[in-house]
């Protein structure tokens, strides 16, 4: 007696197809992706509000200032109605009157009738819509008051200064320090360590001594400013003069930061060139550029790009002092202006704008992590 054998279903027992997996995979990615950049919004957002808060309750100092915009509404109403010759014909209670009543209508205008609390909250909207009115004490070159206009006007003339100072500084400090670690020991190794210690000094003091020298006993470049006076209306010269009024400038910067960025990033590539790794590759037999892009520069990219990212975040606020030694109408100088002169707006509104950008490049450098080093996985 003979036993048939039966054919085995085997539809079951066979796993998913690789695409399946594939598939599979992308959404999980998706989802992690998706799931990890909701709460990375939403936790930068909340750093923004609490530090834009703390910022007005710093810049207000618990109500002070509001204590001076009190007084000064109260001069300039008064000052206001006593030069109308009719006022000054009205009985001492009726003027008493008139001036307590343009008062409250002042403060009530500006919310000053409100609780601090209160006041601190609705400043706070205001801040991060950028909605801040305008300013209290200061215009811009052009004569605006809104403190939103005021910053657009200030932020080209920053943008053009600072950006090709920094591009020159970076790019120079890192090509710089390269070739130090390539010869290290060298007489320049040796001169650009001894003078690092230099870059302690800002770059608005060397600033000095070179208008000093360039401007007030050479006579070669301006003292300052962005353009010369009056502007020229052609194009070409608009530009040879603004690239003439940012030497200066420029050159200030770069020799109060070029000596310790080079330092800085000699020293960086120095601990990468003495790898395990780079040996191996210099005992294959691989030429010094390969080895410096393949083996030193791509695994250092992640520190690179954030060190260039968050140098071109701070270039948006300028430097206060640079500014006003340049007599450069950027952002920094009306920052500085809003400082001396309590303009609450004005300090607000610079800084909700440099904690905007932060958060955004903060939060693409996470992206452009995963992108230059493998190792990384957003959301992992």
């Amino acid at each position: 007696m003979t036993q048939e054998s039966l054919p085995l279903d085997t539809s079951d027992v066979s796993g998913p197809s690789q695409s399946q997996v594939k598939r599979q995979a992308m959404r999980d990615s998706f989802i992690r992706i998706a799931k990890y950049t909701g709460f990375r919004t939403i936790s930068l957002f909340l750093t923004i509000v609490v530090g834009v808060y703390l910022t007005i309750l710093i810049a207000n100092m618990g109500g002070y200032v509001d204590e001076i915009r009190r007084n000064a509404i109260r001069e300039t109403t008064q000052i206001t109605l006593y030069q109308d010759p009719q006022f000054r014909q009205l009985p001492a209670e009726q003027q008493q009157n008139l001036v307590s009543e343009a008062i409250r209508i002042e403060e009530e205008r500006l919310g000053l009738n409100k609780p601090f609390v209160q006041r601190s909250f609705d400043f706070l909207i205001d801040a991060m819509t950028l909605n801040l009115g305008f300013a209290q004490t200061m215009a811009s070159d052009s004569g605006s008051k809104q403190v939103r206009l005021i910053i657009l006007e200030r932020l080209p003339s920053t943008l053009v200064l600072f950006t090709t100072a920094q591009f020159l500084l970076f790019f120079g400090t890192l090509f710089i320090g390269l070739s130090l670690s390539r010869n290290y020991g060298s007489w320049f190794d040796r001169l650009v360590v001894t003078l690092a210690p230099t870059s302690a000094a800002p770059g608005w003091f060397y600033g000095i001594f070179l208008i000093l020298i360039f401007a007030a006993v050479l006579g070669v470049l301006p003292y300052g400013g962005m353009v010369s006076a009056p502007p020229p209306e052609n194009t070409l010269d608009y530009l040879l003069s603004l690239a003439k009024h940012m030497i200066l400038p420029v050159s200030a910067i770069l020799i109060g930061g070029l000596f310790q960025g080079a330092y800085g990033s000699r020293t960086f590539f120095l601990i990468y060139s003495s790898e395990d790794y780079v040996e191996m590759a210099k005992a294959k037999g691989l030429s010094d550029r390969d080895i410096e892009r393949r083996y030193i520069l791509r695994p250092t990219l992640p520190t690179i790009i954030t060190n260039f990212a968050l140098a071109l975040i701070g270039l948006w606020l300028g430097a206060p002092i640079l500014e006003t030694i340049f007599n450069w109408p950027g952002l920094g100088r009306a920052l500085l202006q809003g400082v001396n002169l309590f303009d609450i707006p004005v300090i607000v509104g610079s800084t909700v704008l440099f904690a905007y950008l932060l958060a955004i490049t903060v939060f693409l450098l996470d992206f452009i992590y995963a992108l230059v080093d493998p190792r990384v996985k957003v959301g992992g």
